[in-house]
């Protein structure tokens, strides 16, 4: 039975090609075309994120780990995300958000977010409904569990093995109550060499 997913494909080795397409269509969020490259934690959503945001120019690139209010953040994230930076950006405006400083546990400094031909947003939740009409391309990057808890205790030096079940637990039932997945325009392989 065929799939109504897309593709899974190697993690982009050019993202000039990738970028040139974003660059070639209408923006769809203002003036801005928005990225949204979404997926489970340490799947390399933020490496990818970085090679797309030089490639489209040094475009500005937003963390979703910035927006959640706390390890228990992502159900109310996509509202933060509706207005800091869709709305405003949306209306030809800067977008700005506030850092979550996860030591202290609040909300810290303000940021700006320019208005400018794109914007790469990345994290969990990225690419949720709220961005549904708005985003011009929505990736889903995934990789095996054991690679991506791997991936964390070498990032975090074991600073997110206390929190994996429960964060996972909350991404799973985000992706399913978003069909996150099914509605990525492009799926990605995020244990491909183009990490390397």
């Amino acid at each position: 039975m065929p799939s109504s997913s897309p593709p899974l494909r190697p993690a982009l080795a050019r993202p000039d090609t990738f970028a040139a397409r974003v660059l070639a269509a209408p923006p769809r969020l203002g003036p801005v075309r928005l990225v949204c490259v979404d997926g489970p934690a340490c799947s390399g959503k933020t490496t990818l994120a970085a090679r797309l945001a030089k490639a489209l120019g040094d475009v500005p690139t937003v963390h979703m780990d910035d927006l959640y209010e706390g390890w228990d953040g992502l159900p109310t994230v996509a509202g933060r995300l509706r207005t800091w930076l869709l709305e405003p950006l949306g209306a030809g405006r800067p977008g700005r958000y506030r850092r979550f400083d996860w030591p202290r546990g609040e909300y810290a400094e303000w940021h700006e977010v320019p208005v400018r031909p794109a914007l790469v947003v990345e994290g969990v939740g990225s690419a949720s409904r709220v961005v549904e009409g708005l985003a011009t391309s929505k990736l889903w990057v995934e990789a095996p569990e054991d690679v991506r808890r791997a991936r964390a205790a070498a990032r975090d030096g074991g600073a997110f093995e206390p929190y994996w079940d429960a964060w996972a637990k909350a991404e799973r039932d985000h992706f399913a109550a978003e069909d996150t997945r099914r509605r990525a325009d492009l799926r990605v392989d995020g244990v491909s060499g183009a990490y390397g």
